[in-house]
């Protein structure tokens, strides 16, 4: 009784009976305000088949935590589907949805008195939303990832949300039929799940087993297969323990587990989203994190994974490969991660993974051992120079050469990006420069999936730059650099930049650079003038208003 809020506020004052009225008209009996009140967070919507699947599992989590002596209490959080928003004006509100969700999850907890909540999600914004909100919230607390989804088919060949971008440019460049270009459009999304490889969402879950915030093997597990209800059960009765001992998220997420969050993303290829979304998490947990703190992973952590974009395999084939707790397994006994730090089983990273094996399977391709890994190290570069002093992303697995020098083919929006790409107006060595896309200037970050997309399917991957203020999906591979501080908007130096400047990208120097003297910058630079914002009112309002820069997380509460 004396840990649960609710019933000490509940028996307070005259507040007791009109409380309590409420809870009668739900069902309540005497015997239930002497329970916790757990929140299950349910992302589950018909937008997207990331959160169509969701649905089994709140009613799987209910029914656990009843067994368990606990009240669930379910309430609803939004999504916007980045896949089907990628390209039109709809990408602008992805971003911006994960300040929604966290709202969300922090206001419910918070304003219903919760002891605990079980966040529920599976498009990219629910991971990091639905993380935040409960790292705000700060009572006890475990994320469910919904599960990823299964391969479509066609022609032999496995199939992803990706597989559709990559066909427009080669259909667009003739190398496609258009029979093929319907078939894969229809075959790649065979069900629900999230986008299959290691793309935002399942590069978040995965960090966030990592973390300590998921149980061991949440990560990696198909939407559509049993196995991820009782998975969910078993997350439910390991919240209800968290309750009874008292354990909150912050207790969890520390400065070295975030380390090991990052090391775990180096190590399975990762989306540049995570760059983002963990220097929002940790102004959540207030935790002391900077950009340059992923490089300083980076730098002493393997790539071990052959997973897409860059790679040959899915998130479902590193689940039956040994998933992450056979990556994590591997860093510890490399002494890249913390085993001493706490997770949401009650138990130590450590603990977690004492029956794990030190090297992965002989039968599978997907883990390499430590000894023979894809990259001796991480993939996510975060590039600085005059073009962005506060720091970039730069993906840079797949690539022959993370470095090139050429003319800058500036675009002030996608749209005009993407026109010149299907016309073929972009050659080799061309460094494409999409600005005024960044926090403010966008607003809200679109990501860039459909030009990089149509990059790599007309054979231009690794010849053409691009650099962007804005953000690249988690499918996106190339010589791509995203997140450009500061921003266009706010007067940064890519606002600056003329068609045909001489732009370096060299991932080897970490460098971003233009090549252009400081006295014709300066030149440039005052006769500038700061666009009006392209929202002023309603959430894209808002978020242009009070976001900050990329390099912190585009945070609103900064």
């Amino acid at each position: 009784m004396s840990s649960n809020r609710r019933s000490r506020n509940i028996t307070e004052g005259v507040a007791r009976a009109p409380n309590r009225s409420m809870y009668y008209a739900m069902g309540y009996q005497e015997s239930d305000f002497g329970k916790p009140m757990i929140g299950i967070a349910n992302g589950h919507s018909t937008i997207t088949p990331c959160n169509s699947g969701l649905q089994r599992l709140a009613d799987a989590a209910v029914d656990a935590l009843r067994e368990a002596g606990a009240n669930p209490q379910i309430f609803g959080t939004p999504t916007i589907s980045d896949g089907m928003a990628m390209g039109t004006e709809g990408m602008k509100y992805s971003l911006v949805s994960r300040e929604v969700i966290a709202d969300c999850v922090e206001t419910c907890v918070g304003g219903q008195w919760m002891d605990g909540v079980l966040v529920i999600g599976g498009c990219d914004k629910n991971m990091p939303g639905g993380m935040m909100g409960m790292l705000r919230a700060n009572v006890p607390s475990v994320y469910v990832y919904g599960g990823t989804i299964l391969p479509g088919r066609y022609k032999g060949q496995d199939l992803n949300i990706v597989s559709v971008f990559e066909a427009v440019g080669q259909f667009s460049a003739g190398k496609m039929s258009e029979e093929d270009f319907c078939q894969i459009e229809r075959r790649a999304i065979p069900g629900s799940g999230s986008c299959g490889g290691m793309y935002t969402a399942n590069t978040m879950s995965s960090a966030f087993e990592a973390l300590g915030m998921s149980l061991p093997f949440a990560s990696t597990m198909a939407n559509v297969e049993d196995p991820i209800v009782e998975h969910t059960r078993e997350a439910a009765r390991a919240l209800a323990q968290l309750v009874a001992a008292d354990i909150k998220p912050r207790d969890i997420v520390t400065r070295r587990s975030l380390e090991n969050a990052v090391a775990v993303i180096m190590a399975t290829g990762g989306s540049t989203n995570a760059v983002l979304h963990f220097l929002a998490i940790a102004h959540a947990a207030e935790v002391e994190w900077t950009i340059d703190d992923f490089e300083r992973v980076r730098r002493r952590t393997p790539v071990l994974c052959d997973l897409k974009p860059s790679g040959r395999f899915l998130a479902i084939d590193l689940h039956r490969a040994g998933g992450i707790p056979q990556v994590m397994k591997m860093l510890l006994d490399a002494g890249l991660l913390h085993g001493d730090c706490l997770t949401v089983t009650g138990k130590t990273v450590a603990e977690n993974l004492a029956a794990v094996p030190s090297r992965p399977r002989a039968d599978q391709e997907v883990i390499r051992p430590i000894d023979n890994p894809m990259y001796e190290h991480g993939h996510l570069a975060i590039l600085k120079g005059n073009l962005s002093p506060e720091g970039c992303v730069a993906k840079i697995t797949g690539l022959k050469s993370p470095v090139m020098t050429g003319p800058a083919r500036v675009f002030d929006d996608e749209q005009s990006a993407l026109a010149a790409i299907m016309g073929g107006k972009i050659v080799p060595g061309d460094v494409m420069v999409l600005r005024y896309l960044g926090p403010k200037g966008g607003p809200g970050m679109p990501e860039m999936l459909a030009p990089t997309g149509a990059l790599i399917g007309q054979g231009l991957g690794e010849s053409v730059g691009l650099i962007t203020d804005g953000r690249f999906s988690g499918g996106t591979w190339g010589m791509v650099v995203g997140h450009v501080a500061p921003e266009a908007w706010e007067g940064g130096l890519i606002a600056l930049i003329h068609e045909n400047d001489s732009i370096t990208i060299d991932a080897h120097r970490l460098l971003l650079q233009l090549n252009v003297e400081e006295a014709e910058i300066a030149r440039r630079r005052a006769g500038w003038k700061q666009p009006a914002l392209r929202y002023t009112r309603g959430v894209l309002g808002k978020f242009a208003r009070n976001a900050c820069s990329a390099s912190k997380g585009a945070v609103l509460d900064s």
